[in-house]
């Protein structure tokens, strides 16, 4: 089925409108029309103001904070578009939510990332465009098609201006070796790995460090900041490592609790996170700088409804 150019729609919740904005002048078309709003009770109600009969329908929607209505906002408007006779109905989700829990490490936990999945594929998603989710295996627990983006080259973009030669990409934790290593490909830099125990959620202890970074410059790359605790006493023990100037970034700023106030106190020279999470202005500070992931997505849109490879994007 030839779709054409005519033949595609793009709309947006309420999680991340200016994203999906860019997005759409990315792509040379309006943002699609439609209310989404709350009854008094609280329940989430939408009405898509245009037709959607028979076209290749895009809806752009991270399931951050407040992740719950977020992700229900979602989940309606891809009923509404289906029930509406839509051509194809795409999940374009920047940021996906409740991947945390990717499997059982005791007794009697969820699977949340699985769970959401599920809930995308029943409420009639035909295909699924997200960025670093928390783990790539994520991608399997989908039985509609995936398209996994990475963050990972547009941060690296942003220090190749100004990166010295004596610079060391650093993970944070074991689980980010191949985030990592990724990302020291692009800029040619040796990476070393910071090695943590974590007692609770949320909670990180860091214990030493692997890898050479005394009198050398360091960026520290991670998929989701969430409280920060980790990457400012990462950057903490780098410095004491030896470590010269400390820098961080990260695809997903979800940056709750104490998060903003722990990267102001830190050791880092600057924070980059892309915008998949919306940051309030509240939030802004000077060490905090973001890069946008819109084109990486508007080329990734294109593609899907031209019916051109997608995998492109990842050479």
């Amino acid at each position: 089925m030839n779709l054409g150019r005519g033949g595609m729609k793009v709309f947006s919740g309420n999680a991340n409108r200016e994203l999906a904005e860019k997005i759409c002048k990315e792509l040379g078309i309006p943002l699609g029309t439609c209310d989404v709003s709350q009854f008094s009770d609280g329940e989430i109600n939408v009405n898509i103001d245009e037709t959607v009969r028979g076209i290749d329908v895009f809806i752009i929607q991270p399931t951050c904070s407040p992740v719950n209505d977020n992700l229900m906002e979602t989940l309606i408007l891809i009923d509404a578009v289906k029930r509406a006779s839509v051509g194809r109905v795409n999940a374009v989700i920047p940021y996906y939510g409740y991947a945390r829990q990717d499997r059982k490490t005791k007794a009697r936990e969820p699977i949340t990332a699985k769970l959401v999945a599920n809930l995308f594929t029943t409420a009639g998603a035909d295909r699924v465009i997200s960025m670093d989710l928390h783990a790539a295996q994520i991608q399997g627990y989908f039985d509609i098609p995936v398209d996994h983006l990475s963050g990972v080259p547009i941060l690296a973009e942003y220090f190749k201006d100004f990166i010295e030669e004596e610079t060391v990409i650093v993970s944070p934790d074991l689980g980010g070796v191949s985030r990592a290593r990724a990302f020291a490909n692009h800029l040619d830099l040796p990476i070393a790995i910071i090695e943590k125990r974590r007692p609770k959620a949320n909670v990180s202890e860091v214990m030493n460090v692997i890898g050479d970074i005394n009198g050398k410059n360091v960026i520290i790359v991670d998929d989701i900041i969430d409280t920060a605790g980790t990457i400012a006493k990462a950057a903490s023990v780098l410095k004491n490592f030896g470590a010269k100037k400390v820098y961080g970034c990260a695809t997903h700023g979800v940056l709750s609790g104490p998060a903003i106030e722990r990267i102001r106190d830190s050791e880092l020279e600057k924070f980059i996170i892309t915008d998949t999470i919306p940051l309030p202005s509240d939030k802004k500070i000077d060490k905090i700088e973001i890069v946008s992931v819109a084109p990486l997505f508007a080329e990734a849109i294109r593609r899907i409804h031209d019916n051109e490879s997608v995998s492109k994007l990842f050479e």
